[in-house]
């Protein structure tokens, strides 16, 4: 089967999708007051050109670069967040990936194109990805409150219909079992992350065969590529409400060089990190100080959640950046309270294992040292 060509400006035709980029402006837009009639008019433009934009028909990316910026800052001016311009970039990302997965289907694209390959993913663009498939508003978009009235029923996000999402999913099958060759370690891995949001059996089948291969081998201290190969499949398969293998994936990466690579790939994971990264060899590097941890410890406390199906790797990230950086408890009582309240929550229901139980102990040590 030949895959899709390797071109930076190859069409995706009919198969592009502006889903993602047509809702972030469809709430940008209620957020400034504005019907689509109304923006329309601002924007010089026919209504049906904004009804297509919001809809996904009429990608904002297909828009020329120029023309995109205006539409940023009109945006803004217009009364939307100043922040809208960012949230649209990242939108037409997200966008970008799904349209490469459902345009190509159980065909390979080349890592030197593939969206998927192009940097290591933070959390506000993966969840832009997924949002389609979780319902579930990014965090980062609370700030688009709406001004204008709604009318009638209206969709909560981006939708996607079947086929499209067969397709896509299809797609990240072919990245995952193809994707063998140590430059496209990147991508496969991406991509077998995001295959935890498909919920198909055979797929849940092929994550478990892909947990024996990788999480059962011995990860070498250093050796990155092999620690974030089990990682993303237990992970994935916790999402899909397998959880038996990350309890697995803590116990097996439970080592100086796995931890140091797992608290670097947080810290990226949530923005700590202020540069992008093009491949997973960031991970290893012993010198943390490009992050502070603050924003790191607060993002993990707040998903110390007993239901949390990732719940073991997130106590055990906690544990790992508290007994590295105490003082983040020390300076902080807020933290403090805040890691109090959760260790209390998790413990009050039948959750952890005997490994979870040490570190709630250790932490509620770190805890007693750091009210002294």
């Amino acid at each position: 089967m030949t895959g899709a060509p390797a071109t930076l400006t190859g069409s995706q035709g009919s198969r592009s999708t502006g889903i993602v980029t047509g809702f972030v402006l469809k709430l940008a837009r209620q957020s400034a007051g504005l019907t689509q009639e109304r923006l329309a008019e601002r924007l010089a433009v026919d209504g049906s050109t904004v009804q297509g934009w919001e809809s996904g028909r009429r990608p904002l990316s297909a828009m020329p670069a120029g023309d995109f910026v205006r539409l940023c800052s009109r945006l803004s001016r217009l009364g939307a967040p100043s922040s809208t311009g960012r949230h649209l970039r990242a939108a037409v990302e997200a966008d970008l990936v799904l349209s490469t997965g459902i345009a190509s289907g159980d065909q390979w694209v080349d890592p030197e194109v593939h969206p998927l390959a192009a940097s290591v993913h933070r959390k506000t663009l993966t969840n832009l990805i997924t949002w389609p498939f979780t319902g579930y508003l990014p965090q980062e978009l609370e700030i688009f409150e709406p001004k204008v009235p709604r009318r009638g029923p209206v969709a909560s996000g981006p939708t996607m219909g079947a086929t499209e999402r067969t397709r896509f999913f299809d797609h990240l099958m072919t990245v995952a079992e193809r994707g063998v060759h140590a430059e496209e370690a990147l991508l496969r891995r991406q991509a077998v992350y995001l295959l935890g949001f498909d919920q198909r059996d055979q797929v849940a089948e092929w994550l478990r065969g892909e947990w024996s291969s990788a999480g059962r081998r011995r990860i070498a201290d250093g050796d990155v590529t092999s620690l974030l190969e089990a990682r993303s499949a237990s992970v994935a398969l916790a999402s899909i409400g397998d959880g038996s293998h990350l309890h697995d994936f803590v116990i097996r990466a439970n080592g100086t060089r796995a931890d140091l690579a797992n608290l670097n790939y947080w810290a990226h994971w949530i923005g700590e990190l202020p540069d992008d990264q093009t491949d997973d060899t960031f991970m290893a590097a012993d010198d943390t100080k490009a992050w502070s941890g603050v924003r790191l410890l607060h993002h993990l406390v707040s998903r110390l959640d007993p239901a949390s199906p990732h719940l073991p790797l997130n106590l055990h990230t906690v544990h790992t950046l508290v007994a590295s950086r105490p003082a983040l408890l020390t300076t902080s009582p807020d933290a403090r309270g805040a890691l109090a309240r959760a260790l209390e929550m998790i413990t009050s229901v039948n959750v952890l294992t005997q490994e979870g139980r040490d570190q709630v102990a250790g932490l509620y040590y770190a805890l007693r040292l750091a009210d002294r």
